[in-house]
């Protein structure tokens, strides 16, 4: 795998992490969530890509991508349960009763904490990459 694929990777966890800033102005906090999952799921499997040098696993399970990469040994307890956290938000089908019932978990402290970690957790992964 080139460093091309890394880069990829993470410039569209860039993207995402910019998306999910436009929806916290928005309001539209559900998306807030999602994309920062999106964000945390991208910035790893450019980890992975860069230290397995193969294509990352077909899954959306943070804690997983994390302990197969060489940084799972240094993720706290804390950054454990964000990570279970932002594993509830990945949305595999947006037309469900589960939308609407994530929708009234979050609200604009929760999802104003949620970007906020995220930026710090992205930012970290990227010293990593």
């Amino acid at each position: 795998m080139s460093k091309k694929v890394v880069k990829n990777w993470l410039a569209l966890a860039e993207y995402d992490f910019e998306t999910a800033k436009a929806m916290m102005k928005s309001g539209r906090y559900l998306y807030v969530a999602f994309t920062c999952q999106q964000t945390i799921e991208k910035a790893l499997k450019a980890l992975y890509v860069k230290e397995k040098e193969e294509t990352p696993p077909y899954t959306h399970n943070l804690i997983r991508l994390a302990e197969e990469l060489s940084i799972g040994k240094q993720i706290d307890e804390e950054t454990n349960r964000f990570l279970e956290r932002l594993n509830s938000y990945y949305i595999q089908s947006r037309y469900t009763e589960e939308i609407y019932q994530i929708s009234k978990s979050l609200d604009k402290k929760s999802a104003q904490e949620i970007l906020s970690k995220t930026g710090e957790l992205f930012k970290w992964l990227k010293k990593h990459v």
